[in-house]
């Protein structure tokens, strides 16, 4: 089915990846909206194997790795591409371990650094046992403001949604109208109030 916040998101990426040819998509699971950008060189890192091994089959990246996306450059040599991008990933970490990927994609990107990530702690289980779904931490926009990233709100307004950013009012037709008309008209600009931020820092 067809979803106006996926073409929403995917505009907005391909805007802050134009001028970035070699991209390294962190945490990128098996269905990454990366791959529908065209972009020249896009490599997929993850930790869980499953998800690179549905990936590779579906041909999303160019390139898939499985290694800990928190040392980055343990993998990949520094400043070996203009972007990183980490979607619905930073979430999943702790607190610690969530500063450490902030500064290993600084580390290997040349760039920019770009976060989606859900505005402060959603509660969120696994589906299975070991698919490391679960989230465990929260980050939110004024908090990313302060570390030097650029944000903007995403996904319509916050208590809109839940767990995996469903619509958490029914009918869920209607309220995903409402959600989207918010979200066009006042939520990308105020991003304390959005479901998710997109964040993103220039590097020197």
């Amino acid at each position: 089915m067809f979803d106006p916040f996926m073409l929403l998101n995917i505009l907005e990426f391909r805007a802050l990846l134009l001028d970035s040819p070699a991209v390294l998509d962190v945490g990128c699971g098996n269905a990454s909206p990366i791959q529908y950008l065209g972009i020249p060189n896009c490599t997929g890192i993850d930790g869980y194997q499953p998800a690179v091994d549905s990936a590779r089959k579906a041909q999303t990246h160019h390139n898939l790795v499985v290694g800990d996306i928190r040392n980055l450059q343990s993998v990949f040599p520094k400043k070996s591409f203009d972007a990183c991008i980490a979607l619905d990933v930073i979430e999943h970490l702790s607190k610690e371990d969530g500063f450490r990927l902030i500064e290993s994609m600084e580390s290997v990107a040349r760039k920019r650094v770009i976060f989606l990530t859900p505005n402060g702690f959603l509660p969120q289980r696994h589906q299975s046992r070991d698919d490391l779904q679960e989230h465990l931490s929260g980050w939110s926009a004024k908090e990313m403001a302060k570390r030097g990233f650029h944000v903007i709100g995403m996904l319509g307004p916050k208590n809109l949604r839940g767990e995996f950013h469903r619509i958490n009012r029914r009918p869920r037709a209607l309220w995903g109208l409402v959600s989207l008309f918010q979200q066009l008209t006042a939520i990308r600009q105020d991003p304390e109030s959005a479901a998710a931020i997109l964040c993103w820092k220039d590097l020197k």
